[in-house]
């Protein structure tokens, strides 16, 4: 099986923070960067919003991609609306994921990285005992293509969230599917979709 990338296996953070003498260990404290903005309105007003359902429309198809085309180059991300998936399932999928970060330590060492792998628990990318580490923990997993899953990863995954999981990637496929089209050819509209995809309630 290929692999993608290694990183050095580190301790797991929700267990750090049981001790109530915790000291935060040196390689998690980075005073050369700035403390980060936690409420800005007025930012948070500017974050670029694209409409899926814009993307699709001959009418709106120009402006819109433009916007999208403003997004990816001057922020580099964006928040995607009318795409399909509805809040109740993306609320399910949510409780799901934290639920899956609740797990007991017990629990959730069925699911840690491996030695030199990035896969699993942890952090990704840690290449040496010095380097500066963010003060969470990451469930890294690859789901596509298939035959890239790891047979300890997501076929043990609880079922529900085994299940929500699939859904999305079936959507996420879609999407990219869709994105694809509107760049090959701006003018072949509508699309015609090799699937339809069922909103989840």
């Amino acid at each position: 099986m290929a692999q993608i990338a290694r990183s050095l296996l580190v301790p797991c953070v929700q267990e750090l923070i049981k001790n109530p003498a915790l000291v935060v260990p040196d390689r998690y404290i980075r005073p050369d960067q700035d403390s980060p903005l936690i409420s800005d309105d007025t930012l948070i007003s500017q974050i670029p919003v694209i409409d899926m359902q814009s993307l699709l429309s001959k009418e709106s198809m120009d402006s819109e991609l433009a916007k999208l085309d403003f997004a990816c180059k001057e922020w580099g991300f964006f928040q995607l609306v009318n795409h399909g998936m509805s809040t109740a399932f993306l609320e399910k999928l949510k409780k799901e994921v934290e639920g899956f970060f609740n797990l007991s330590m017990e629990e959730k060492k069925k699911y840690w990285q491996r030695p030199g792998d990035i896969e699993g628990f942890g952090q990704a990318f840690v290449v040496s005992e010095e380097q500066k580490l963010d003060w969470a923990d990451l469930f890294n997993m690859m789901t596509l293509p298939v035959h890239l899953r790891k047979p300890h990863l997501f076929p043990k995954l609880p079922s529900s969230l085994r299940f929500s999981l699939s859904l999305s990637l079936c959507f996420y496929v879609n999407v990219i599917w869709i994105c694809k089209q509107i760049m090959d050819s701006a003018s072949s509209f509508p699309v015609e979709r090799p699937w339809k995809f069922t909103q989840w309630n």
